[in-house]
């Protein structure tokens, strides 16, 4: 039986799960805006006492390194990192895109359409998004990614042979995603985000896989380096929105 521990704070949510085995994994998961540092130890300790273990009756821990928001992602990493050290386990690192598409497998509307190839992508604010393609072969695997997660604006998303796209870009930027490629209302999910359940399903296979890494070997995901807008960058953004 693997015991994971599953963080993610690279969203505007604070989402920890707890796998227990054969019975449905502990979760919380809550919008914090700013205070997922006052949740995440706290709900940690609670799930630890309500299942009777201690952190080192783990097997590892799960942390989703981003993309995302940069604060969040340094607290959850941090966290991962501390936890690990002083309970001398492994971590298993999850790009957030990369949970969101293993969320995608409990999604009715995805079971219906069965798509060989998806995309997720998800607002990555600036006027652009991060994205990537995977690839879907059958419920018994897990979605594979094909090649690097993108950093783009809205219209530069391949969509070519995806016949399904999910995350916050939908909402975010509407139209802009279809400028080359259209796909039905039926084949969109708006809704999903990353979760701590996402984690560690992306987490399960990897530690049955032997892809654990040892704590110092950790580090957070950033596929963007610049984190700010110039007045003149904003300014352009908002032109350009009003002449839509």
């Amino acid at each position: 039986m693997k015991r994971i521990l599953a963080i993610d704070t690279s969203s505007a949510w604070c989402s920890v799960a707890l796998s227990l085995g054969e019975v449905e994994p502990a979760f919380r998961h809550q919008p914090v805006a700013a205070g997922a540092s006052q949740l995440l130890l706290p709900w940690i300790e609670e799930m630890l006492q309500a299942s009777k273990l201690a952190m080192a009756d783990l097997d590892a821990i799960a942390i989703g390194i981003g993309p995302g928001a940069f604060t969040g992602v340094r607290l959850g990493v941090a966290a991962a990192q501390g936890l690990a050290l002083a309970a001398n386990l492994p971590v298993i690192p999850i790009a957030s895109l990369d949970a969101i598409a293993m969320e995608l497998l409990s999604n009715q509307s995805f079971h219906k359409i069965q798509p060989s190839q998806f995309v997720v992508a998800v607002d990555a604010r600036m006027d652009e998004i991060y994205w990537a393609k995977y690839q879907y072969a059958s419920s018994d695997n897990e979605p594979q990614r094909l090649g690097d997660i993108h950093l783009s604006s809205p219209e530069a998303i391949d969509l070519e042979g995806a016949r399904y796209l999910a995350g916050s870009a939908i909402n975010a930027y509407g139209n802009r995603l279809f400028t080359h490629h259209q796909l039905p209302v039926n084949c969109l999910d708006a809704n999903i985000g990353v979760s701590a359940l996402g984690i560690l399903g992306c987490a399960m296979p990897a530690l049955v896989s032997g892809k654990q890494i040892p704590v110092q070997e950790l580090e957070p995901l950033y596929v963007r380096n610049k984190v700010a807008l110039t007045t003149e960058e904003r300014d352009q953004i908002f032109k350009k929105g009003t002449q839509q």
